[in-house]
């Protein structure tokens, strides 16, 4: 009776979430489990499609190209992950030191701003002033006495220059979550550590920082969640020259199933992929005992 008087009541809610359940459904979970199926296929567009088991799975884990995309995509996410995830606190408390508003509004839009554009863009622009013939860091380069540098070219700066511009496109999107946080902190906080002798320092140390924690623990989840999924930005930036350093898991997966449609072998790394990916949440979210946070 009681269920029955649920519907009645929820009843209107339910067919309010219906459309939204059948949209996961159908482009969630339904191409996830095809997926899955296909990784365990000899896949062909035409013909039989044989059941092979695990064989898809072996095979990727005794590509000696998918442990060096394995390298590359934890030494890329890594480098992203850990800069990435402290020097949008140190902006966002930085510009929450400044006083004039207007200056303030237009630093958070600049540093927002390149957010906004797709890596298309992006990735053209840093072509561009990392161009080693009148690009800007080469010129200012040549201004200082230096010889200018194939930035793109050389391996020894690939996987770094993938670092900062992923770092430069999301900083702003990160710095806006932490100064969200630190607008809602409660200003009774801060008047009680002024009245205590607290200066400018120590009201950031034991005021600001430790009520940042839940949105740090936030923040630090969702980049752990990217890591494995880079493509964007390496499909743009990445040539012949700098490719073994650059290729990470997705490119190997683009490579498998697009170019050259072995679709069972790139279903395959696209699972573990995601195998990955859950083991690297749960491992953070012990670390972070981030479900006690919201206990």
């Amino acid at each position: 009776m009681r269920k029955l008087k649920a519907v009645k009541k929820y009843g209107s809610l339910y067919i309010m979430m219906l459309p939204v359940f059948i949209y996961f459904l159908l482009f969630s979970y339904y191409p996830l489990i095809r997926g899955f199926v296909i990784s365990m296929q000899d896949f062909r567009v035409i013909g039989d499609r044989p059941f092979v088991g695990f064989d898809n799975y072996a095979t990727v884990l005794q590509d000696p190209m998918f442990w060096q995309a394995m390298k590359n995509t934890l030494f890329i996410g890594g480098g992203i992950l850990a800069a990435g995830f402290f020097l949008p606190v140190l902006v966002a408390l930085s510009l929450n030191e400044l006083v004039r508003v207007s200056f303030k509004k237009f630093t958070q839009t600049v540093i927002y701003m390149p957010h906004l554009f797709s890596w298309v863009v992006v990735g053209g622009i840093w072509i561009y002033i990392l161009s080693p013939d009148g690009g800007l860091v080469n010129e200012l380069m040549k201004w200082f006495g230096k010889q200018p540098v194939h930035f793109l070219t050389q391996e020894d700066y690939a996987r770094p220059t993938m670092i900062l511009t992923a770092i430069w496109k999301d900083m702003g999107y990160n710095c806006i979550l932490y100064l969200a946080a630190i607008v809602a902190i409660n200003p009774s906080l801060y008047e009680a550590a002024r009245i205590d002798g607290a200066d400018r320092w120590q009201l950031i140390r034991y005021v600001t920082l430790p009520q940042l924690i839940p949105t740090m623990k936030v923040v630090l989840l969702l980049n752990t969640m990217g890591i494995l999924r880079i493509f964007d930005q390496i499909f743009m930036l990445r040539n012949p020259a700098i490719a073994r350093q650059v290729d990470v898991l997705m490119t190997y997966t683009y490579e498998k199933g697009i170019l050259q449609f072995k679709m069972g072998l790139a279903s395959a790394a696209a699972f573990l992929v995601i195998l990955a990916t859950l083991l690297l949440v749960f491992v953070t979210r012990i670390l972070t005992r981030y479900d006690e946070e919201y206990r």
